[in-house]
């Protein structure tokens, strides 16, 4: 005769913060993206001036921008969606342009633009580009590393030692 089985070891509900916001697709409404971020950062416990915010703080500009100028569909919203997830911050931006994002090349020196995902590829620990779901458009996801980051989601909490 076997013991039964025991019973797993409850573990602690794993926090995501997400932060999401639909924005006109405007100059306006990019100049906003990159506002609201810096604030939910710092709701999140991350000041202005740290070198993440700093550097989701341009990732946010740079992919609100490119949504607006590239992606926009007139009367189409684009989105902004922050995640405070293991380990680091997730910046998504979608807009509802189908057409996918050109080779990420230096620009020349005379170049008036193409410095944007230039930018994005260099603060971003890693990033990528997404199919929207739903069709059609396009999810530009980066994603910054946060160290210390179990402290902004709040000490785990562990189940008591029995005696």
């Amino acid at each position: 005769m076997t013991a039964p089985p025991t019973p797993p070891t409850p573990r602690p509900p794993v926090t995501v913060r997400t932060f999401t916001q639909r924005l006109s697709a405007t100059p306006r409404g990019a100049r906003l993206a990159r506002h609201l971020a810096l604030d939910q950062l710092r709701a999140w416990g991350l000041p202005y001036d740290t070198p993440v915010a700093e550097a989701v703080a341009v990732i946010v500009a740079e992919l609100a921008a490119n949504a607006v100028t590239h992606g926009r569909v007139p009367g189409r919203d684009f989105e902004l969606r922050l995640s405070l997830v293991t380990g680091s911050v997730r910046i998504e931006v979608t807009d509802t342009r189908a057409e996918p994002l050109p080779a990420v090349r230096p620009p020349g020196p005379l170049d008036d633009g193409g410095r944007g995902l230039v930018l994005v590829e260099a603060l971003a620990d890693r990033w990528e580009v997404l199919d929207r779901e739903p069709p059609p458009g396009k999810t530009v996801r980066a994603e910054v590393d946060v160290a210390g980051w179990l402290g902004l989601v709040g000490a785990v909490r562990r189940p008591a030692a029995r005696s």
